[in-house]
Protein backbone atom coordinates (compact mmCIF):
# COMPACT_ATOMS: atom_id res chain seq x y z
CA UNK A 1 0.00 0.00 0.00
CA UNK A 2 1.15 3.44 -0.82
CA UNK A 3 1.66 5.35 2.19
CA UNK A 4 -0.81 8.27 2.21
CA UNK A 5 1.81 11.10 3.18
CA UNK A 6 3.89 9.93 0.20
CA UNK A 7 0.88 10.07 -2.57
CA UNK A 8 0.25 13.87 -1.42
CA UNK A 9 3.77 14.67 -2.05
CA UNK A 10 3.97 13.13 -5.65
CA UNK A 11 0.41 14.58 -6.47
CA UNK A 12 1.63 18.33 -5.00
CA UNK A 13 3.66 19.62 -8.18
CA UNK A 14 1.19 18.29 -10.86
CA UNK A 15 -1.49 20.18 -8.86
CA UNK A 16 -0.04 23.49 -8.92
CA UNK A 17 -0.25 23.71 -12.66
CA UNK A 18 -4.62 23.63 -12.61
CA UNK A 19 -4.43 25.60 -9.54
CA UNK A 20 -2.73 28.93 -11.38
CA UNK A 21 -5.71 28.34 -13.91
CA UNK A 22 -3.56 26.62 -16.28
CA UNK A 23 -6.08 24.26 -18.77
CA UNK A 24 -5.47 20.46 -17.90
CA UNK A 25 -6.06 17.64 -20.44
CA UNK A 26 -9.56 17.70 -20.00
CA UNK A 27 -10.36 21.59 -20.12
CA UNK A 28 -10.00 22.37 -16.72
CA UNK A 29 -12.21 24.86 -15.02
CA UNK A 30 -10.29 27.87 -13.38
CA UNK A 31 -10.00 26.84 -9.81
CA UNK A 32 -12.72 23.91 -9.35
CA UNK A 33 -12.62 20.69 -10.91
CA UNK A 34 -15.72 19.45 -12.64
CA UNK A 35 -17.26 15.82 -13.11
CA UNK A 36 -19.83 15.12 -15.30
CA UNK A 37 -21.06 12.17 -13.89
CA UNK A 38 -23.71 9.15 -15.35
CA UNK A 39 -22.50 9.03 -18.84
CA UNK A 40 -24.28 6.42 -20.88
CA UNK A 41 -23.37 7.06 -24.60
CA UNK A 42 -20.43 8.08 -26.49
CA UNK A 43 -21.73 11.17 -27.89
CA UNK A 44 -22.58 12.24 -23.89
CA UNK A 45 -19.31 11.31 -23.15
CA UNK A 46 -17.71 13.80 -26.01
CA UNK A 47 -19.97 16.59 -25.40
CA UNK A 48 -19.06 16.73 -21.31
CA UNK A 49 -15.35 16.53 -22.63
CA UNK A 50 -15.51 19.38 -25.69
CA UNK A 51 -17.35 21.45 -23.14
CA UNK A 52 -14.30 21.24 -20.54
CA UNK A 53 -15.17 18.87 -18.07
CA UNK A 54 -12.05 17.66 -16.13
CA UNK A 55 -13.65 14.55 -15.47
CA UNK A 56 -16.44 12.10 -16.88
CA UNK A 57 -18.10 8.91 -14.59
CA UNK A 58 -19.57 6.10 -15.96
CA UNK A 59 -22.06 3.93 -13.14
CA UNK A 60 -21.34 0.45 -12.99
CA UNK A 61 -23.79 -0.02 -9.65
CA UNK A 62 -26.88 -2.30 -10.31
CA UNK A 63 -29.99 -0.64 -10.05
CA UNK A 64 -29.12 2.47 -11.44
CA UNK A 65 -31.40 4.13 -14.60
CA UNK A 66 -27.87 5.23 -15.45
CA UNK A 67 -26.25 1.93 -15.32
CA UNK A 68 -23.42 1.11 -18.39
CA UNK A 69 -21.17 -2.38 -18.95
CA UNK A 70 -18.18 -2.55 -19.00
CA UNK A 71 -18.09 -3.50 -22.72
CA UNK A 72 -19.77 -0.38 -23.76
CA UNK A 73 -17.64 1.67 -21.49
CA UNK A 74 -14.84 0.20 -23.14
CA UNK A 75 -15.94 1.46 -26.48
CA UNK A 76 -16.47 4.69 -25.55
CA UNK A 77 -13.76 4.97 -23.95
CA UNK A 78 -11.82 3.85 -26.75
CA UNK A 79 -13.00 6.91 -28.97
CA UNK A 80 -12.38 9.63 -26.24
CA UNK A 81 -8.89 12.12 -26.13
CA UNK A 82 -5.96 9.91 -24.93
CA UNK A 83 -5.89 12.38 -21.61
CA UNK A 84 -9.48 12.57 -21.07
CA UNK A 85 -10.18 11.53 -17.22
CA UNK A 86 -12.97 8.64 -16.64
CA UNK A 87 -14.32 7.26 -13.53
CA UNK A 88 -15.96 4.17 -13.09
CA UNK A 89 -18.32 4.46 -9.91
CA UNK A 90 -19.10 1.06 -7.87
CA UNK A 91 -20.94 0.84 -5.14
CA UNK A 92 -20.48 -2.20 -2.87
CA UNK A 93 -18.42 -4.69 -5.51
CA UNK A 94 -15.95 -6.40 -4.60
CA UNK A 95 -12.29 -4.96 -5.04
CA UNK A 96 -10.92 -7.15 -7.07
CA UNK A 97 -13.65 -6.98 -9.66
CA UNK A 98 -13.16 -3.19 -9.40
CA UNK A 99 -10.07 -3.29 -9.54
CA UNK A 100 -10.47 -5.67 -12.84
CA UNK A 101 -13.06 -3.52 -14.25
CA UNK A 102 -10.99 -0.39 -13.97
CA UNK A 103 -7.64 -1.36 -15.49
CA UNK A 104 -9.43 -4.10 -18.01
CA UNK A 105 -11.60 -1.17 -19.60
CA UNK A 106 -8.40 1.53 -19.21
CA UNK A 107 -10.29 3.75 -16.99
CA UNK A 108 -8.10 6.43 -14.55
CA UNK A 109 -9.64 5.73 -11.64
CA UNK A 110 -12.71 4.39 -9.77
CA UNK A 111 -14.94 6.29 -6.90
CA UNK A 112 -16.90 3.88 -4.03
CA UNK A 113 -20.09 5.07 -3.95
CA UNK A 114 -21.44 2.33 -1.12
CA UNK A 115 -20.50 1.56 2.36
CA UNK A 116 -17.41 0.42 1.12
CA UNK A 117 -14.80 0.30 4.72
CA UNK A 118 -11.31 1.77 4.73
CA UNK A 119 -9.99 -1.15 4.72
CA UNK A 120 -10.92 -2.15 1.45
CA UNK A 121 -10.47 1.67 0.32
CA UNK A 122 -6.88 0.91 1.17
CA UNK A 123 -6.68 -2.42 -0.78
CA UNK A 124 -7.72 -0.33 -4.18
CA UNK A 125 -5.67 2.87 -3.77
CA UNK A 126 -2.15 1.49 -5.21
CA UNK A 127 -4.07 -0.40 -7.57
CA UNK A 128 -5.57 2.33 -9.94
CA UNK A 129 -4.58 5.81 -10.70
CA UNK A 130 -7.25 8.29 -8.96
CA UNK A 131 -9.86 7.31 -5.96
CA UNK A 132 -12.59 9.07 -4.99
CA UNK A 133 -14.32 8.26 -1.32
CA UNK A 134 -18.45 9.06 -1.52
CA UNK A 135 -19.59 9.78 2.24
CA UNK A 136 -23.51 10.76 2.20
CA UNK A 137 -24.12 14.01 3.90
CA UNK A 138 -24.97 13.86 7.62
CA UNK A 139 -23.54 10.46 7.60
CA UNK A 140 -21.32 10.73 10.85
CA UNK A 141 -18.51 8.11 9.11
CA UNK A 142 -17.34 11.13 6.97
CA UNK A 143 -15.39 12.29 10.27
CA UNK A 144 -13.13 10.37 9.57
CA UNK A 145 -12.84 10.25 5.87
CA UNK A 146 -9.39 11.76 6.55
CA UNK A 147 -8.08 8.60 7.38
CA UNK A 148 -9.07 7.24 3.52
CA UNK A 149 -6.29 7.11 0.98
CA UNK A 150 -8.70 8.57 -1.66
CA UNK A 151 -7.16 11.59 -3.80
CA UNK A 152 -10.60 13.14 -2.84
CA UNK A 153 -13.44 12.60 -0.48
CA UNK A 154 -17.11 13.35 -1.73
CA UNK A 155 -20.01 14.00 -0.19
CA UNK A 156 -23.37 13.43 -1.49
CA UNK A 157 -27.00 13.57 -0.91
CA UNK A 158 -28.40 10.38 0.84
CA UNK A 159 -29.94 9.58 -1.89
CA UNK A 160 -27.61 9.90 -5.11
CA UNK A 161 -28.60 10.33 -8.16
CA UNK A 162 -32.14 11.65 -6.75
CA UNK A 163 -31.74 15.36 -8.47
CA UNK A 164 -32.10 16.51 -4.46
CA UNK A 165 -30.26 19.13 -2.80
CA UNK A 166 -28.98 18.47 0.77
CA UNK A 167 -28.20 20.92 3.62
CA UNK A 168 -25.01 21.96 2.79
CA UNK A 169 -23.76 22.57 5.83
CA UNK A 170 -23.62 18.98 6.37
CA UNK A 171 -20.63 19.02 4.26
CA UNK A 172 -19.02 21.04 7.16
CA UNK A 173 -18.59 17.41 8.71
CA UNK A 174 -15.55 16.87 6.59
CA UNK A 175 -12.41 16.31 7.63
CA UNK A 176 -10.48 19.33 6.86
CA UNK A 177 -6.80 19.00 5.00
CA UNK A 178 -8.68 16.86 2.27
CA UNK A 179 -10.00 17.72 -0.95
CA UNK A 180 -13.70 17.56 -1.16
CA UNK A 181 -15.88 16.74 -3.97
CA UNK A 182 -19.64 18.28 -3.43
CA UNK A 183 -22.85 16.68 -5.39
CA UNK A 184 -26.40 15.91 -4.61
CA UNK A 185 -28.81 17.69 -6.48
CA UNK A 186 -26.35 20.42 -7.97
CA UNK A 187 -27.47 21.77 -11.15
CA UNK A 188 -26.96 24.96 -13.63
CA UNK A 189 -28.44 27.08 -11.21
CA UNK A 190 -27.41 26.23 -7.75
CA UNK A 191 -23.74 25.18 -8.46
CA UNK A 192 -22.32 28.97 -8.21
CA UNK A 193 -23.96 29.08 -4.72
CA UNK A 194 -22.60 26.18 -3.56
CA UNK A 195 -18.95 26.56 -4.60
CA UNK A 196 -19.36 29.91 -2.91
CA UNK A 197 -20.51 28.74 0.25
CA UNK A 198 -18.88 24.80 0.83
CA UNK A 199 -15.48 26.43 -0.79
CA UNK A 200 -15.36 22.57 -2.30
CA UNK A 201 -12.42 21.39 -4.46
CA UNK A 202 -14.68 19.90 -7.11
CA UNK A 203 -18.03 19.38 -8.11
CA UNK A 204 -19.76 16.72 -9.54
CA UNK A 205 -22.93 16.65 -11.48
CA UNK A 206 -25.24 14.07 -12.68
CA UNK A 207 -29.14 14.48 -13.10
CA UNK A 208 -28.86 18.25 -12.61
CA UNK A 209 -27.72 18.34 -16.32
CA UNK A 210 -29.87 15.19 -17.84
CA UNK A 211 -32.58 16.01 -20.22
CA UNK A 212 -35.03 15.17 -17.71
CA UNK A 213 -34.27 13.47 -14.37
CA UNK A 214 -33.89 9.88 -14.83
CA UNK A 215 -33.00 10.18 -18.32
CA UNK A 216 -29.81 9.12 -18.69
CA UNK A 217 -29.09 11.54 -21.33
CA UNK A 218 -27.28 14.67 -21.59
CA UNK A 219 -28.74 18.20 -22.15
CA UNK A 220 -26.02 19.74 -24.18
CA UNK A 221 -26.95 23.43 -22.98
CA UNK A 222 -27.08 22.39 -19.18
CA UNK A 223 -23.99 20.24 -19.36
CA UNK A 224 -22.33 24.02 -21.13
CA UNK A 225 -24.13 26.16 -18.64
CA UNK A 226 -23.07 24.37 -15.21
CA UNK A 227 -19.51 24.04 -16.24
CA UNK A 228 -19.56 27.67 -17.35
CA UNK A 229 -21.11 28.96 -13.68
CA UNK A 230 -18.19 26.83 -12.28
CA UNK A 231 -15.66 28.19 -14.12
CA UNK A 232 -17.18 31.68 -13.50
CA UNK A 233 -17.17 31.70 -9.54
CA UNK A 234 -14.32 29.73 -9.89
CA UNK A 235 -12.58 32.98 -11.21
CA UNK A 236 -14.47 34.88 -8.44
CA UNK A 237 -13.61 33.41 -5.79
CA UNK A 238 -9.67 33.26 -6.98
CA UNK A 239 -9.59 36.71 -6.80
CA UNK A 240 -11.09 36.81 -3.51
CA UNK A 241 -7.42 34.79 -2.57
CA UNK A 242 -9.38 31.47 -2.11
CA UNK A 243 -7.47 28.13 -3.30
CA UNK A 244 -9.98 25.82 -3.73
CA UNK A 245 -8.55 23.29 -0.42
CA UNK A 246 -10.50 22.10 2.23
CA UNK A 247 -7.76 22.81 5.06
CA UNK A 248 -4.88 24.28 5.44
CA UNK A 249 -2.66 21.62 3.18
CA UNK A 250 -1.88 23.95 -0.10
CA UNK A 251 -0.93 21.18 -1.81
CA UNK A 252 -4.59 20.23 -1.94
CA UNK A 253 -4.57 21.80 -5.81
CA UNK A 254 -6.92 20.21 -8.85
CA UNK A 255 -5.75 17.53 -9.62
CA UNK A 256 -3.76 16.46 -12.91
CA UNK A 257 -3.51 12.96 -13.47
CA UNK A 258 -1.59 12.77 -16.38
CA UNK A 259 0.88 14.60 -14.88
CA UNK A 260 1.54 12.56 -11.71
CA UNK A 261 4.34 10.24 -11.32
CA UNK A 262 4.45 6.80 -12.73
CA UNK A 263 3.52 4.24 -10.25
Amino acid sequence: MTPRGSVSERRAGSGARIAGGVRGPSGTVRGVFVKICGITTEEDALLAVAMGADAIGFVFAPGSPRQVTPSAVRDIVKRLPADTMTIGVFRDERPERLVEIVNKIGLTGAQLHGREPMSEARMIRPQVHFLIHAFPAGDPALASAGNSPADAILVDSPTPGSGRVFDWTLAEGAPGGVRIMLAGGLDPNNVAEAIRRVRPWGVDVNSGVETFVGSGHKDPRKVRNFIEAAREVGAEVEADGWTPTHGPDPDLAPYDWAHDDPR
